[in-house]
């Protein structure tokens, strides 16, 4: 029987490899900087550890087996009273920052108005776009309108009092600053009310940078602290959830691709370049509702913590017809073309030539869909906006043609993304096309009745929900990795069953990733439920069974799941995407070639914001 704290083989206490000097302050400075952001984040102020430097951890128990049982309780044990990891690493810059190849437009950027250089910069890629014809046709911008048209309950987040309890009583905080401590963003409250707490978290960072280590997180009894650097920009997450450091620090890294995604990893870097102490709110003022768009999906949707695609379940003759319809309609330096339905994957073709030097990740598909999700402005006709694909390349634009094709419902979503900025025509005559062969096919009534499964159609008895991702799908070095699950039935039906269903699993996955002691199988006893985690060298499995099932019982309902998904595959996945070519070599351009190198003087995405 194995009883495991919240981070395994991690020492615990302040750990600086340097002894204390002028450049390497004392612990005692640092145990006054902890107190000082206790006070801001906790109703109780975060306790100095006078023996800090000490390792409390018991040596870990020998690894017997693959199998570990584990107690019913979840939360078996409380965090130490205080925390503080510290990663020594060589200090500069973390990342090779890709410079831009076009110094003439940044000089004339940082010419007189240093302060309201950025605002130029905006109103002459909008003048631009105007003059073109562009964007979105015939209302304002969806993302202007996504900042703007808010809901109460979205504006409560804004006004919320910083200094109340229930503000301190949300399961996690979200906090974006820059080096600077000038606030960017936060989750819930005003940046102007909480620019003092941003203040001691970025007082920390620098603290630790002085002696030539890394932050990277602090645990208190009741809460868990994150830290992550990305170039100029802080990220901060306090949370009250028992998600593992990894867990946390993949979330922060999907809010920092999100905003790559609107401003380029270049254009950030150099506007801080030119500017350390530059407000960014500028640039991404009506983007907050993304932001918080994302947050929200990344504590509700599997998909984030498995890092895949959910795919719709289709009839693989369907999905075939579509793929072919999408493959039909191209125009030169067409580089993907996605079709979306229910927030869903149903299908994906792309260039042959660009996947040839690198691949769609799952990040990149999930930032577009929680974009295409945030705002019903995208519903109100065609769209054309630059949009950066962080994990395919951080420092270019590709350009989003984003319609929806069964108006009203506007449940089916194509998305064409070309290197092109002036294709806006030409992409929106490849719409047309489809739109005629899937009337010609009735492919929408199709898709419209299209439905997730439920988990009574596998057949397996006391199997209430589970996650499946595979590794052996043909064509895995160039496929969009992908993963199926249920839908979420009784006694999952509430926000409330959802969430915690959820934390169960995402315990389940630290365990099965944990960086010091990865384990292949687990088989977990909770107090309402029955879970076992599998992960092999060709899929990767989480199960949920009433609380009754036995190891064996759960062993042998696996062995039923994985017939029944090996019977499905072809509807549950895509399996073999189509490819097409329309350009010698588009991928020079999208990997960045010198005519889609974009500088911030034509970052049409400013001008939507």
């Amino acid at each position: 029987m194995e009883r495991d704290n919240h981070q395994e083989g991690e020492p615990q206490g302040v750990k600086i490899c340097d002894p204390p000097s002028e450049s390497n302050p004392p612990a005692d400075t640092l145990a006054t900087s902890l107190s000082l952001l206790g006070n801001h984040m906790f109703p109780d102020p975060v306790e100095r550890n006078d023996s800090s430097a000490a390792n409390n951890e018991e040596p870990a128990e020998s690894f017997i087996s693959d199998i570990t049982l584990e107690e019913p309780s979840l939360y078996a044990e409380p965090h130490s009273n205080q925390l503080t990891k510290l990663e020594t690493e060589e200090m500069g810059n973390p990342e090779c920052q890709n410079q831009p190849t076009d110094r003439g437009a940044e000089d004339t950027a940082d010419n007189d108005q240093s302060d309201s250089g950025e605002f130029v910069v905006t109103m002459l890629a909008k003048a631009k776009l105007e003059e073109q014809g562009l964007g979105v046709k015939g209302r304002s911008s969806p993302l202007l309108e996504a900042g703007t048209e808010e809901s109460p309950a979205y504006m409560s987040h804004r006004e919320e009092d910083v200094t109340a309890d229930s503000w301190r009583q949300h399961r996690k905080h979200v906090f974006v600053l820059s080096e600077a401590g000038k606030p960017i963003y936060s989750r819930y409250g005003s940046e102007e009310a909480l620019s003092s707490t941003m203040g001691v978290m970025m007082a920390l960072v620098s603290f630790v940078q002085s002696g030539d280590n890394i932050i990277r997180s602090v645990y208190s009894e009741e809460h868990t602290v994150v830290f992550l650097q990305k170039g100029p920009l802080v990220l901060v997450c306090v949370s009250s959830s028992r998600q593992s450091e990894q867990q946390l620090r993949g979330e922060l890294l999907y809010v920092y691709y999100q905003i790559i995604s609107m401003l380029t990893q270049a254009s950030i870097s150099r506007i801080f370049e030119h500017k350390k102490n530059y407000d960014l709110r500028r640039l991404l003022a009506g983007s907050e509702k993304i932001l918080d768009g994302l947050l929200n999906l990344v504590d509700s949707d599997p998909s984030f913590l498995l890092a895949a695609v959910h795919c719709l379940p289709l009839a693989s003759s369907l999905r075939d017809s579509l793929s072919q319809i999408l493959q039909k309609a191209i125009t030169p330096n067409l580089v993907f073309s996605i079709l979306i339905a229910k927030n869903q994957l149903l299908t994906i073709i792309q260039e042959k030539t660009v996947i040839e030097d690198t691949r769609l990740e799952p990040a990149d598909v999930h930032l577009l869909l929680n974009l295409i999700g945030a705002s019903s402005a995208f519903q109100a006709g065609e769209i054309w906006t630059p949009i950066c694909l962080p994990l395919f390349n951080p420092d270019c634009y590709f350009y989003a043609y984003i319609s929806y094709l069964d108006p009203p419902e506007c449940t089916v979503c194509l998305l064409l993304l070309s290197t092109d900025k002036e294709a806006f025509y030409a992409v929106a005559e490849c719409k047309r096309k489809i739109e005629e062969a899937m009337l010609a096919q009735n492919s929408l009534s199709l898709i419209a009745k299209a439905q997730s499964y439920s988990v009574s159609q596998v057949g397996v008895s006391d199997l209430r929900h589970f996650m499946y991702k595979p590794f052996d799908v043909p064509d895995n070095f160039r496929q969009l990795t992908q993963f199926t699950s249920p839908e979420m039935e009784a006694p999952y039906s509430s926000e409330e069953e959802k969430m915690r269903l959820l934390d169960l699993y995402r315990y389940m996955h630290s365990r099965i990733h944990s960086t010091s002691r990865p384990l292949k199988l687990i088989y977990h006893v909770a107090e309402r439920e029955t879970l076992l985690a599998w992960v092999t060298s060709k899929f990767e499995l989480y199960t949920c069974f009433s609380p009754l099932v036995t190891k064996s019982c759960a062993i042998t309902a696996i062995t039923k799941l994985l017939r029944w998904i090996k019977k499905e595959e072809d509807r549950l996945f895509i399996r073999y995407p189509p490819k097409y070519s329309t350009t010698p070599n588009p991928s020079k351009s999208s990997r960045g070639g010198k005519s889609d190198q974009q500088d911030s003087t034509d970052n049409g995405f400013l001008s939507l914001l």
